[in-house]
Formats: structure tokens, C-alpha cells, sequence
């Protein structure tokens, strides 16, 4: 089959071993800079053209799309969709779980637990707004922010009404959250790829941090998770219409809580560390697709 990988950086290690795999198992496969992509949008049909030349014949296409060009992003794979290509993450799922406050609105709608989380716009309300969460820690977040960037952690009333109203002079979107003290610093990677959690990492922050990203100096270490927490990550990326999922969540006294869902997880801490080969995975799921349409 004929596979495009959507990635502005062909070099970096969650592209290469989608390439590598996609090869191994004779398939054809090229990576295409998104921003690159330009579409032509008629009642006679879709069609995209990339260097000059037009994209035809792709049976699937794997997003590996930055969040910095999410809403373009989107709009190619989109296009693809329009032109009968298949992708494990459809253009809406990727908007929806790119939107922190939309992805909370639906998981928690659906009974999806997660930590307590507060939005609002008016300065006015900032001491109600902190109220109906409880009392610090406060965890503050951008609303479109990744790999722990753009997340604070305010452990006093005056700290975190310092933080709302400096990101509210910067016209920034964001969330505030209760902190769960009882996880210490950790979280858990689930790795989901269809109905199925196929890897998981425990990821636990550096001494100093709260944030347990990898990206932020956090350690990993492969982990077992419990039917409940298997049931929790499945069903959150089922929620945003994710076949392949990154899904992070924090043992509470509640039970797992889920504090993120990524749609372009990375491959290199998880995969060395849990010792799979989750780029072939995706490859088979994504193909998967395309012989049931």
C-alpha cells in the first residue's frame, strides 16, 4: 500500500521508525510537510498537490502534526479524508483532543474521571473562579500546550490569582486544576492503538518538578496497569475518536484520573523503555483501516 506520513521533520525518531516500518513490511511509504500541502476545494472534487506536483493514490496517512500547525494540519488531513485516504486520527479527533477544555468537556460528559477543572474569562471572577476548585495547589494550564510546556503549579491563593491575571493580560487560553498531591510526581503513559493498550510507562518528574514529562527531565520506567486504568485510557481516546492515543493518567485515592490525551504521542521513551516496536503497530492498525473501508 501507499502510505503518506504528515511530519515537517523527517529526521526526528517517531517519523524515522514509522518510515522503517512501513518499508519492512513492503509498503511505500513518503513523509510530507504539511505546510507544504496546498489543496484545491470544488464541487468536481478534492485534490492536493505538494512540491509542485500532485498527491495521488494514498491509501493512509499518519499524522504526526506539531501543535503549532495544528489548524492546517488538520485542514490537509482533512483534504486526504475528502480524497479517500484513511487515517488512524481523523482531522476532527485531532482538533477535539488538541482543545484542552473541549477534551474535559466531552471525557467528563461521558463519566471519564479526571482532575477538577475551572475555566473562565472575565478578571472579575478570578476569586470565584479559584473557589469553585478549592483550595491550592492549583495546577495551571495553557489550553493548547504539550509536553508539559505552559504548565505551573501555584501552591498558594495569592500565587494563583497572580498567574490567572498574568496570563489573562497575555490573552492566553488556559485551565486551572486541582493538584493531586497523593501521585507524587508520577504519571502513566498509556500507549493506546485501537482497543487496545499496547504499552505503558510510569513517568516520574525530576527532583524540583511536578511535571513528569520526559521532555522536563522525568524518568521513565515500563509499568503494569490494572483492567480499570486499561478500561479508562481505551475509552478516553474511544471519547475524542482517537485510534492511536497517547493517554496520561494519575493514580488518585478516586482511581486512575486522567490529566491528558495526545494524539501524536512520540515513540522513543516508550519504546525503548517498554522494548516493543509500536511504529510497526501503528502501521498495522493504520493499514487495517484502509482494507475495511
Amino acid at each position: 500500500m501507499k502510505l503518506a506520513i504528515l511530519s515537517r521533520n523527517g529526521k526526528l525518531y517517531s517519523t524515522r521508525r514509522l518510515i522503517e516500518a512501513a518499508r519492512s513490511r513492503g509498503h511505500s511509504v513518503r513523509v510530507l510537510d504539511p505546510l507544504r500541502c496546498y489543496m484545491r476545494i470544488g464541487s468536481d472534487g478534492f485534490a492536493m498537490h505538494y512540491k509542485g506536483r500532485q498527491l495521488t493514490g494514498y491509501d493512509v496517512v499518519i499524522p504526526r502534526i506539531g501543535v503549532s500547525v495544528t489548524r492546517y494540519g488538520a485542514a490537509v488531513v482533512r483534504q486526504f479524508e475528502l480524497m479517500g485516504c484513511r487515517s488512524p486520527n481523523s482531522a476532527e479527533s485531532i482538533l477535539l483532543a488538541r482543545d484542552k477544555l473541549r477534551t474535559y468537556q466531552r471525557l467528563a460528559a461521558q463519566g471519564i474521571d479526571l482532575p477538577t477543572t475551572v475555566f473562565g474569562d472575565s478578571p472579575d471572577d478570578t476569586e470565584d473562579l479559584l473557589s469553585m476548585l478549592g483550595p491550592p495547589p492549583h495546577v495551571i494550564k495553557l489550553n493548547e500546550g504539550s509536553q508539559g510546556a505552559g504548565v505551573m503549579l501555584a501552591e498558594k491563593p495569592a500565587a494563583s490569582r497572580a498567574a490567572v491575571e498574568t496570563l489573562r493580560g497575555l490573552y492566553a487560553d488556559f485551565l486551572v486544576q486541582e493538584y493531586v498531591a497523593e501521585a507524587n510526581g508520577a504519571d502513566l503513559r498509556c500507549f493506546v492503538i485501537g482497543d487496545r493498550v499496547v504499552a505503558a510507562m510510569q513517568r516520574q518528574a525530576s527532583d524540583g518538578d511536578f511535571r513528569a514529562n520526559l521532555h522536563r527531565g522525568g524518568a521513565a520506567s515500563a509499568a503494569e496497569v490494572s483492567a480499570q486504568e486499561t478500561a479508562v485510557a481505551v475509552r478516553s481516546a474511544h471519547a475524542l475518536g482517537l485510534g492511536v492515543a497517547g493517554v496520561d493518567l494519575v493514580r488518585s485515592r478516586r482511581g486512575p484520573l486522567v490529566l491528558e490525551v495526545n494524539t501524536t504521542p512520540g515513540l522513543e521513551g516508550i519504546e525503548v523503555v517498554c522494548g516493543l516496536d509500536l511504529a510497526g503497530q501503528i502501521i498495522d492498525y493504520s493499514l487495517s483501516l484502509k482494507s475495511m473501508s
